[in-house]
């Protein structure tokens, strides 16, 4: 075997669970939709990693605010260290129906919820690629550049591995910088 031969990749299957969101949620009307024509019409896909911390949330409402509209879908995608955990997944359930309710009630958008098991920035780029998405929302960790080169950060490993969208990753809010409620 000569060492110019293509190594073969690895193809990593990742253990999920799809997230059954309420049926309160209603679908978008159809008049609203009519005043629309192409791509917006038919919606774009946006895939938003999530975690508990505040940075993912201020992520998650800054792509609410800046880049959904109508007809899009907002697919959310968090991950675990095991999805048959049921408290694990229970909390995470929990925190994806929020957000998936805040998202109709802010942006008229319908949501999808994945919770998948392993990597963070793996999974993320697993899902991107699988979905191939308009874009990829992501918080940052909160931590100083030195702490991320040192430890590595899911949005530095999404920001170089992920080929199949945009990654934009949204930093956290300042200490001096208050949300307006």
């Amino acid at each position: 075997m000569s060492s110019m031969e293509p190594l073969e990749e690895e193809v990593e299957e990742y253990s999920w669970r799809e997230v059954v969101l309420p049926s309160l949620i209603p679908v978008v009307p159809e008049p609203e939709l009519e005043r629309e024509t192409g791509e917006r019409r038919r919606g774009r896909d946006i895939l938003v990693a999530v975690d508990f911390g505040p940075n993912s949330k201020h992520a998650f409402d800054w792509a609410l605010v800046h880049l959904c509209r109508l007809a899009d879908t907002l697919h959310l995608i968090h991950a675990v260290s095991s999805v048959n955990n049921e408290i694990v997944y229970e909390s995470s359930r929990s925190l994806m129906e929020k957000l998936a309710v805040e998202a109709f009630q802010v942006a008229l958008v319908r949501t999808k919820a994945r919770i998948v098991e392993g990597d963070a920035g793996k999974a993320i780029c697993h899902a991107a690629e699988k979905l191939k998405p308009a874009a990829v929302i992501m918080g940052t960790r909160g931590r100083t550049l030195f702490q991320s080169v040192l430890q590595g950060s899911v949005s530095e490993y999404c920001f170089h591995n992920c080929k199949a969208a945009p990654i934009i990753i949204v930093p956290g809010q300042e200490a001096g910088e208050q949300s307006v409620i």
